[in-house]
C-alpha cells in the first residue's frame, strides 16, 4: 500500500486540532506517522498533545519559537520525507478531512499519473466551508486545459497552484524541488511553492477529495481589504508576492505587481499610514530572497 506521512501545523487552535487529529484518524486509507507541529501554542496544546493517544502513530514536534505557517510547513514536511513515506500530505490546524480524502487523493494522484506522466507533483483536495459551500480563499488556480482528465473520465482538474490546505505530495517532488520558504513565515508560501513544483507538469485537484476548512469568515483575500488588525499578515504577503515577482519573475512582473497593489489600496480606502507600510514592503522584496532548502536524500 502507498504510505503517507501526515502532517499538521498549528498555533493556539487546541480545540479545532482536536477535530483535525480525529478526523486524519478516521481516514479510509490510513497515515503512517503522523507529525503534528506545534509552532510554540501557549493554549495548552503542547500539554495536550504529551497525554494524547492516538489509533496513528503520533509523533509530535515542539518549534521553540512561533515559525509561522511557511517554517511549519517546511519542518513538518522535512520530518515526513526522512520517514521514508512515498507522499506528504499537509494542512493547516482547522482543516477537517471527510473520511475518504487521503483515499481519493492517493487514488485521483495514481490515475493522473497514469495519463500525465510521473512528473505530476501534488494532489489537492476541493475545500469547503462549513456551511457546504466553497472556500473563497482556497481555490486553486486551473491550467488553460483544466478539464483534459476529465474528458478521460477521471474526477480531477489539473491546476497550477493551491493552498496548503490539503496537499499531498509524492516523495520525489520534494527531493527535486525542496521545501517551501521557511522566511516567508505566513502567506505566499503555498502559491510560491505549488508553482514551483507545477513548473514542469500541473497538478491536479482531486474533485471526490473533500475537506472542510473552519475558518473564520468565508470571503477571499485582497488588498483593498487591508485593516490595523489584518496589516501584519498583509505585510508578509506583500514582501513575499514582491520578493517572488522580481527574483524569480523579473523587473516588469514587480512593477506590475507594484500597480496592482497600488491601485488596489487606493480602492479600497485604506488609510494613507497602512498604504505606506504596505508600499515599503513591496520594496522590501527587493532584498528579501530566501534560498531553497533542499532535504537529504540517500546516497
Amino acid at each position: 500500500m502507498v504510505t503517507v506521512a501526515g502532517v499538521v501545523v498549528t498555533f493556539n487552535r487546541l480545540e479545532k486540532l482536536k477535530t483535525v487529529i480525529a478526523s486524519i484518524e478516521a481516514q479510509t486509507h490510513s497515515v503512517e506517522t503522523l507529525f503534528v507541529i506545534d509552532n510554540a501554542s501557549t493554549d495548552g496544546t503542547h500539554e495536550y498533545l504529551a497525554d494524547l493517544k492516538t489509533s496513528v502513530p503520533l509523533h509530535v514536534v515542539t518549534m521553540t519559537t512561533n515559525s509561522g505557517g511557511a517554517g511549519g510547513f517546511a519542518e513538518g514536511m522535512r520530518r515526513g520525507y526522512a520517514s521514508g513515506a512515498d507522499h506528504v500530505w499537509i494542512m493547516d490546524d482547522d482543516c477537517y478531512p471527510q473520511p475518504d480524502a487521503l483515499a481519493a487523493l492517493v487514488s485521483g494522484f495514481e490515475s493522473a499519473v497514469d495519463e500525465l506522466g510521473g512528473d505530476v507533483p501534488f494532489a489537492c483536495s476541493v475545500v469547503k466551508f462549513t456551511d457546504g459551500n466553497i472556500c473563497e480563499m482556497n481555490n486553486p488556480v486551473p491550467t488553460w486545459d483544466w478539464g483534459r482528465l476529465l474528458v478521460k473520465g477521471q474526477k480531477s482538474v489539473m491546476v497550477t497552484a493551491c493552498s496548503f490546505v490539503s496537499v499531498l505530495i509524492p516523495r520525489w517532488a520534494i527531493a527535486e524541488y525542496g521545501l517551501p520558504y521557511s522566511e516567508y513565515f505566513i502567506w505566499f508560501d503555498d502559491r510560491e511553492y505549488t508553482l514551483r513544483l507545477s513548473k514542469r507538469c500541473p497538478g491536479v485537484q482531486v474533485l471526490d477529495s473533500v475537506v472542510i476548512h473552519d475558518m473564520g469568515d468565508n470571503r477571499g483575500v485582497n488588498f483593498a481589504m487591508v485593516d490595523g488588525k489584518s496589516l501584519w499578515k498583509f505585510a508578509y504577503g506583500v514582501r513575499n508576492e514582491a520578493s517572488w515577482q522580481l527574483h524569480h519573475r523579473g523587473l516588469l512582473y514587480f512593477l506590475e505587481f507594484g500597480a496592482r497593489l497600488f491601485v488596489s489600496l487606493h480602492r479600497g480606502r485604506v488609510p494613507l499610514r497602512l498604504r505606506a507600510i504596505l508600499l515599503g514592503k513591496w520594496l522590501n522584496g527587493i532584498t528579501f530572497n530566501p534560498a531553497v532548502t533542499h532535504v537529504k536524500t540517500k546516497a
